[in-house]
């Protein structure tokens, strides 16, 4: 998987000065990358039994339907507040700057159901952890959190300590 490293821009300075933003854009847009990349979480879980795979607004939302179709798995979306049509159960959660939030259907996940969350990247964890928390207030079973990019620098793992964590790219700096 490292030579997907090769398909993803880094951009300095963005969103401000000092950070190094990893696009994923460019990865996307190749038709092998974006395949090696739901084979490679594909081929992580084949035998975990997934039932659900839920995507994270925004960029969860690329790989987990993918994922989804490719593993014969439902898929749930977890939105920014007041997007989803229907009774939601919410969670907030702390970013560096203050709060924020994230829901899911009341519905969406039934007892004992086996999720697999995905992301685009674990950088704090705290957007992570949060959904892990939803899909647990609704009875299902975290078997698993996967990303494309690990910024293992900022110690988002710890945050998930217990679960399944799983990245295809991990970036030290």
């Amino acid at each position: 998987m490292a030579e997907l490293k090769t398909l993803i821009r880094e951009v300095p300075d963005f969103p401000k000065p000092g950070i190094l933003f990893y696009d994923i854009t460019t990865l996307l847009k190749d038709k092998d990358g974006l395949r090696r990349s739901i084979d490679g979480f594909k081929d992580h879980y084949a035998s975990s039994g997934i039932d659900l795979i839920v995507g994270v607004e925004a960029r969860g939302f690329i790989f987990a339907p993918a994922l989804a179709y490719a593993m014969h798995a439902g898929f749930v979306p977890v939105r920014k507040p007041k997007k989803l049509p229907y009774h939601s159960i919410s969670v907030s959660y702390d970013l560096e700057y203050g709060t924020d939030a994230l829901e899911i259907h009341r519905d969406a996940i039934g007892p004992g159901t086996r999720v697999l969350i995905v992301d685009d990247l674990l950088a704090t964890g705290g957007t992570a952890k949060a959904v892990t928390q939803l899909v647990e207030q609704l009875g299902g079973e975290v078997a698993g959190l996967g990303f494309l990019v690990e910024l293992t620098f900022l110690g988002g793992r710890e945050k998930l300590r217990g679960y399944d964590v799983f990245s295809l790219l991990q970036y030290d700096k």
